[in-house]
């Protein structure tokens, strides 16, 4: 008779925050324990999987195969696991709609999966989501037409707080580099755009001339127009296609960036349940990527 494990909910919640982040110090700080704790947790998991899942790499850790193939299961099992959860926990079934805007960086990417666990979690909610521009974003937030909105940059309304920042990096072709000979060939949103904002200011102060090579609405025109070498974009890595990469602004002869908030909106100063939950949904989906 073959003996089955049961994987331990708390420890693969550790592995898969640990893993996210990086660094499991920074875990046993989100989760409320120990360092010693992390690793005992880490051995326990190693012991039940029967293999090592962390191999030596530089000064850090690095996954093995077996490590890859854990992580993979570890998500899904704790996705299902909270989406039971939070399914138990709203038996009295929640109903209405659920309005969210939210930029373009994250459509294409993690939201839509967050959007679907939260959905199939509440069958009676109605949830639709708007993908725009930050400033048009706000003025449905003002005017009601959103419940939850996420924007980049200095945008505020009302209800807003700033959930997460990222670095905003040159993007481009790998070896990337600006001679200073010929204006620097942009690839950028039309104003307002806080990205835009950014990299011009960065430019003017060390006085590097540029021109608008490629404009265009969305930011898959962007990342097309970069990737077929018409210039470089400032943005965040959030969603970078291949095979685009940051650039390391003293190679590539370029001023470094700074960083950029990401403030979330909410249309009242205390959302409704259903709103309240996703907006928590999101703040930890955005600390575990940061």
């Amino acid at each position: 008779m073959t003996v089955r494990t049961n994987f331990d909910m708390d420890v693969l919640r550790t592995f898969v925050t640990g893993t996210a982040l990086g660094n499991f110090a920074k875990a046993a700080e989100r989760l409320g324990r120990s360092p010693s704790a992390i690793s005992l947790q880490l051995r326990k998991l190693e012991g039940q999987a029967g293999q090592a899942l962390f191999e030596k790499q530089g000064r850090g850790l690095a996954l093995t195969e077996a490590g890859e193939i854990m992580l993979h299961y570890a998500q899904r099992i704790l996705d299902l696991n909270d989406e039971a959860t939070a399914r138990l926990q709203a038996l009295e079934e929640m109903e209405g709609w659920v309005r969210i805007g939210v930029p373009q960086d994250f459509a294409e990417t993690w939201l839509p999966n967050l959007l679907g666990r939260f959905a199939r979690a509440h069958p009676k909610l109605r949830v639709e989501a708007r993908v725009d521009r930050g400033s048009r974003l706000i003025e449905r937030i003002e005017t009601d037409r959103l419940d939850l909105a996420l924007t980049w940059g200095g945008l505020r309304s009302r209800h807003d707080q700033v959930v997460a920042r990222r670095s905003i990096v040159w993007i481009s072709q790998a070896g990337f580099e600006h001679d200073g000979r010929e204006p620097l060939p942009l690839v950028a949103f039309d104003p307002p755009c806080a990205f835009r904002t950014a990299a011009l200011e960065a430019l003017d102060e060390n006085r590097i001339a540029w021109r608008h090579a490629f404009a265009s609405p969305s930011l898959a025109g962007l990342w097309a127009a970069t990737i077929a070498g018409l210039g470089v974009t400032a943005r965040t890595v959030d969603g970078l296609p291949e095979p685009l990469a940051p650039l390391t602004p003293e190679d590539a002869g370029l001023p470094p960036l700074g960083e950029i908030d990401l403030v979330l909106h909410t249309s009242r100063s205390e959302p409704h349940a259903p709103v309240a939950q996703l907006c928590a949904l999101i703040r930890e989906a955005l600390a575990a990527r940061s």
